[in-house]
């Protein structure tokens, strides 16, 4: 699936401007339609590192109501969350009807980085693909909207940015020794990331694979999605 991807995909500034407003403006009309209907939607991102899930989601939410959405973020478990199955806490945070959720990072990290990383055993990640699509199903039957975004670099784009992420004294906070761990796994990660699109994309909560070598081109693409999809809900 990433291998097909065509990452020379960009759009120029003027393009980009005249698509994300429209975009965005009809997003928010339907975030007022979910409310009305009370249909939840879900919105969940992961990429590799510096791919943009941050300006992608910046975007979704820029013209938004406030009191139409909660972003959630997650990293590594702790505490509580440690005692519980892994799916436990992105389960608390789904969102209710009439409302939006967004996840940047979500309990994909199963079968991604606790699977390269070794944070579980064999049979564990495997057995989470089911567990993930019978997850979603159930929220699918209730009505829910689900999203899945995967923001795709090339891995020369990744290197670039993280080399400008180190020389900026506003963005270098963002880059960390972790980042660069998982670049040294990336012919490791890249084969988690295909099995997960194989394993996990169904017709209720397709994987959208983007092209994100261009942020203005992953940021449309990615608000167009989410609007296409409430929209085939809503009819």
């Amino acid at each position: 699936m990433l291998e097909k991807l065509d990452m020379n995909r960009k759009l120029s500034e003027k393009q980009y401007d005249e698509q994300i407003s429209a975009a965005q403006v009809r997003l928010r009309e339907l975030e007022f339609e979910v409310f009305k209907r009370q249909i939840p939607v879900l919105c969940m991102f992961e990429g590799w590192d510096a791919a943009g899930k941050g300006g992608a989601i910046k975007r979704v939410t820029e013209m938004l109501d406030p009191r139409g959405y909660t972003v959630s973020s997650y990293a590594a478990p702790r505490g509580e969350e440690k005692s519980h199955h892994y799916l436990w806490r992105f389960w608390r945070n789904l969102p209710r009807a009439g409302h939006m959720g967004i996840f940047d990072r979500t309990y994909y990290g199963r079968v991604l980085v606790e699977r390269v990383e070794k944070f579980c055993h064999d049979d564990e990640w495997r057995r989470a693909y089911s567990e993930i699509n019978e997850m979603e199903a159930h929220q699918h039957s209730n009505g829910m909207v689900i999203c899945k975004f995967w923001l795709h670099l090339t891995k020369e784009e990744q290197l670039r940015r993280f080399k400008s992420r180190e020389i900026d004294p506003y963005r270098s906070y963002k880059l960390t020794e972790e980042d660069w761990r998982n670049r040294a796994k990336w012919d490791e990660y890249f084969g988690a990331v295909e099995d997960m699109l194989l394993h996990t994309s169904t017709p209720h909560a397709p994987w959208t694979a983007v092209e994100a070598n261009n942020k203005y081109w992953a940021r449309v693409k990615v608000v167009k999605t989410i609007v296409e999809a409430i929209q085939k809900r809503v009819n």
